[in-house]
């Protein structure tokens, strides 16, 4: 069944590809570290860094589409009127044309416009419910991998605060302890980028399908009259 709606819908699988590839980094040339003198003024707060604004992803899709096939309601209903709909969309016809040869076979399966928006509906509810889940796995994942090391940049400040009050042979510890506390920020700044990547990435490929949904619910109230 997931196969099947990830025929019917639009699925941006060159998104996926491209992905995928720019995820295949190319080996960083090494360079040789200069030497400076250390400075207690070492910066403890990493470059920000943008997660951007999220697009599409054949993950994502596989998650909302695969509730959606989970919830699938048997007989002839929205997800089958949308198959129709996709089977025709090759052929020389308007989009309203489209509809109407796509609902005339609906009918004949004893569809009728107002069941096509209901069972609509009922998919919508389905992915609204996915949203949720994701919302809140996702506030355990930011938990999980950054208030521990929040926490641990807290420690390191006041480990820091200490060490800087002792003697100039402690020196260098205090240096690495400045170390450890850049180390800290710069990977809560890499997970915070990951969590915000991953939940743009599954609200664009939430709100490409309910757009979807939503279009074709307005052309079936428009169209089918």
């Amino acid at each position: 069944m997931l196969k099947k709606l990830k025929g019917i819908f639009i699925v941006e699988e060159d998104d996926a590809k491209k992905e995928k590839a720019s995820n295949t980094k190319q080996p960083e040339k090494k360079t040789k570290p200069t030497t400076s003198p250390i400075s207690k003024n070492t910066s403890s707060s990493p470059t920000p860094v943008s997660a951007g604004t999220g697009k599409v992803t054949a993950k994502f899709n596989d998650v909302l589409l695969g509730a959606m096939a989970k919830n699938n309601i048997d007989g002839f209903d929205y997800l089958e009127f949308k198959e129709s709909l996709q089977s025709l969309a090759k052929m020389p016809m308007d989009e309203k044309t489209r509809y109407q040869s796509a609902y005339a076979m609906a009918k004949t399966m004893g569809a009728t416009p107002e069941y096509l928006i209901k069972t609509a509906k009922h998919y919508i509810n389905i992915l609204g419910k996915e949203e949720q889940k994701f919302h809140q796995a996702l506030a355990n994942q930011k938990t999980k991998q950054i208030g521990n090391k929040e926490q641990q940049i807290k420690q390191m400040d006041l480990l820091i605060k200490e060490k800087m009050e002792q003697i100039n042979r402690l020196t260098q510890e205090i240096e690495q302890h400045k170390k450890l506390k850049h180390k800290l920020a710069t990977e809560i700044s890499n997970s915070s980028v990951k969590v915000e990547t991953t939940k743009n990435n599954f609200i664009a490929s939430y709100k490409n399908l309910i757009a979807q949904i939503q279009k074709d619910m307005q052309n079936i109230q428009t169209y089918l009259k």
